[in-house]
């Protein structure tokens, strides 16, 4: 699908998208490959060519393409073997730390794309808090949830303006899809509505090529605050552990 066939909130979503991967390209030069960097797109006409070959085997396991997940996988593993580029995310986290924000937030600011790296692009705010919800703190999931719609709004009393980017790319007359509008009006009001826009606020400073920062800055705050399963990422029958394992082997067949 082109652009043109996109509705305008989705190109914005790949606006940011393509920043990101830009940053990542200049400020991470990694050699491991990412969700992000293979095509896992089914066989073509699998059924054929299993006729022309029946000793082919569909992959139903690990994908050779990519690095192996520990058995018992956590949210370190996945930055660092499965999302793609990271870099914007753990810029956004650093400023939130030198804005004197809370362990939480600043967890939320880490956190707050990795669907967009790690899963899906389209509605990334929304399932990215679904992602991460049986481990972190609820006001985590509601603020990474927000930040999608919130982007879209300004709010001088901090100092966030609509992007300017917004304006060049889709005119000064755009406005955003009626359930963007309508959650809006809900998030305005919400009492945990400064948290979501916390996010956008460190957020739109976060694509600096001359910034480099480690994962490893936030291990601790990782730690303290994202409870993740004995089980691993994926297999603590959670409500969201199938999401885990689809980013654990993205090329299964079933």
């Amino acid at each position: 699908m082109n652009d043109a066939a996109l509705s305008l909130h989705a190109r914005a979503d790949a606006m940011e998208e393509r920043k990101a991967r830009e940053l990542d390209y200049l400020v991470v030069k990694s050699h491991i490959h990412s969700l992000a960097e293979a095509d896992f797109s089914a066989p073509p006409n699998a059924g054929a060519m299993l006729k022309a070959n029946p000793n082919l085997r569909l992959l139903m396991g690990d994908d050779p393409r990519l690095p192996k997940m520990p058995d018992k996988p956590t949210l370190i593993d996945f930055f660092k073997l499965r999302f793609g580029p990271s870099a914007h995310l753990l810029q956004s986290a650093r400023h939130a730390v030198k804005g004197g924000l809370s362990e939480k937030m600043v967890l939320a600011c880490l956190l707050h794309d990795i669907a967009g790296v790690g899963f899906i692009r389209g509605d990334h705010g929304y399932w990215g808090a679904q992602l991460v919800e049986p481990y972190v703190d609820e006001e985590v999931t509601w603020a990474i949830r927000a930040h999608q719609v919130l982007r879209f709004y300004a709010d001088p009393s901090v100092g966030y303006e609509y992007p300017q980017s917004y304006v060049t790319l889709f005119g000064a007359d755009y406005e955003p899809d009626a359930y963007v509008a309508e959650d809006y009006k809900r998030m305005r009001n919400h009492k945990w509505y400064m948290s979501g826009r916390m996010i956008t606020v460190h957020d739109i400073y976060s694509f600096d090529p001359n910034v480099h920062v480690e994962l490893e800055e936030f291990t601790d705050i990782i730690g303290r605050n994202f409870k993740q399963p004995a089980e691993g990422l994926g297999f603590d029958n959670s409500p969201v552990a199938h999401m885990w394992r689809a980013m654990i082997r993205p090329a299964k067949y079933l």
